[in-house]
């Protein structure tokens, strides 16, 4: 019996008291690669912030990482992003500091003391990300591109069983969507499960993978045709 990463049965997503997406029956396993499509406004941005804990889960069951969703409690929000990786659209990066101690910063607050263990994890996660001699840099010295990898790598410093990454390379030119799209391919092959939002269907094309779409409030598996 597989126990999945992430299972959702008969949930309701809401914004306040809106629903915005009604009866997601889901369940990721351990190593997926999941795409989320759909329009903007279609609710894909819901279901991730449900997922990370932003809005509560008000109506079906649902456990992603071992945490209950209908049950979760405020103060239980930070243990599970510590086993979630989070990847924005926007990079989300601290410009007044280098991307060592932006990574670091991250480390602390997650409960990291051992000042040789932080510095060995981070130079771990930049090496996974080909941004290993960028550590010194800052946010504004670097391409987008190298922003969002320095994302990514911040994802992974806690070692997450789940990432989810929203438009990851919705800001960023084809080019640069497929070196970020490449980095998280060798992620996944190295056992990280991702749920990834796109509005890239090129992306999806050149690395077909299980997809989900959101249409008409409802979420369902897209099979893909053979080009």
């Amino acid at each position: 019996m597989s126990n999945p990463v992430l299972s959702l049965n008969e949930v309701d997503i809401f914004q306040r008291d809106t629903m915005i997406l009604k009866n997601i029956n889901l369940n990721i396993e351990k190593g997926e690669f999941v795409y989320l499509i759909g329009k903007t406004g279609s609710g894909k941005s819901s279901l991730m912030k449900t997922l990370y804990g932003d809005l509560p889960l008000k109506k079906g069951s649902g456990t992603i990482v071992d945490f209950d969703l209908a049950r979760l409690r405020e103060k239980e929000i930070p243990h599970l992003r510590r086993k979630l990786g989070v990847v924005f659209q926007d990079f989300k990066l601290l410009t007044d500091r280098n991307i060592n101690e932006n990574l670091k910063f991250v480390l602390k607050a997650t409960g990291w003391k051992d000042k040789k263990a932080m510095n060995d994890k981070i130079e771990e996660v930049l090496n996974k990300v080909g941004m290993k001699t960028k550590g010194f840099k800052y946010p504004y010295e670097i391409s987008g591109g190298e922003q969002q990898r320095v994302a990514i790598a911040r994802a992974l410093l806690n070692d997450p069983e789940l990432i989810i990454a929203d438009e990851p390379t919705g800001n960023l030119d084809p080019q640069t969507s497929v070196e970020v799209m490449e980095v998280l391919q060798t992620i996944n092959k190295n056992g990280n499960t991702i749920l990834m939002a796109t509005h890239d269907y090129a992306l999806i094309l050149k690395y077909p993978s299980k997809t989900l779409k959101c249409d008409n409030g409802e979420i369902f598996e897209v099979v893909q045709k053979a080009v």
